[in-house]
């Protein structure tokens, strides 16, 4: 009788044994439990960031293009704001001309203003920055009884002139004109062969141009 129930003891204690080793512990569950979770939360992080990537990216791309278009207005604004006004000589006073070879350019070296550049009083020349409608003025003046000639050109062919014979006193004269231009037209003044115009500290010859619009 005390050997069965000893093996019955033995049977017992064998069988919680083995369970033991087969069940993990409540701690193990909760720990795997909690891993879980964490790798749902990376999961979740990385996919944010992904989607904040790519927002930026986007935003980004639009910052970027806003910019050029900005750059690119200013520079257009800029490029449609011209005007000059030039008086012939910088200082003192005297005549240019007459030469009996060809007409010649008059280089009006008294500059009162050139808004966005496109006058160059090295070579008394206008540049047209943009294709417009440009209006030009001219003015000259003599004082001698040797004739008083100018003329206004576009790309070296004559537009309009002034003109005066043999003046005995002082002699004035003006013109004018409209032209439309496209993008590096130049206009300029010449004196006339065997004529002349004359000069001083009242700028009393003088070339002046402006932008009316853009075309």
């Amino acid at each position: 009788m005390l050997m069965v129930v000893q093996l019955l003891l033995l049977l017992c204690v064998g069988s919680s044994v083995s369970e033991d080793l087969m069940t993990p512990t409540v701690n193990i569950i909760a720990e795997l439990g909690k891993l879980k979770k964490m790798e749902e939360k990376i999961q979740t992080l990385q996919e944010t960031l992904n989607t904040v990537l790519s927002e930026n990216a986007a935003l980004k791309s639009l910052v970027q293009d806003s910019q050029n278009k900005l750059e690119s207005f200013l520079k257009e604004n800029k490029a449609q704001k011209i005007a000059f006004s030039a008086g012939l000589l910088a200082s003192g006073e005297g005549y240019t001309g007459p030469f009996k070879d060809d007409w010649k350019t008059l280089v009006y070296k008294k500059v009162f203003s050139n808004i966005g550049d496109a006058y160059d009083s090295n070579t008394g020349i206008f540049t047209a920055p943009v294709k417009g409608a440009y209006y030009f003025r001219f003015y000259a003046h003599s004082r001698s009884r040797i004739n008083l000639g100018a003329g206004l050109f576009k790309n070296n062919v004559p537009q309009c002139s002034v003109f005066s014979f043999q003046p005995t006193r002082h002699s004035n004269a003006s013109n004018g004109v409209v032209l439309t231009l496209e993008p590096g037209d130049q206009v300029h003044i010449k004196v006339w062969s065997n004529a002349q115009v004359y000069d001083d500290i009242d700028s009393l010859t003088s070339f002046s141009g402006f932008l009316i619009f853009p075309l």
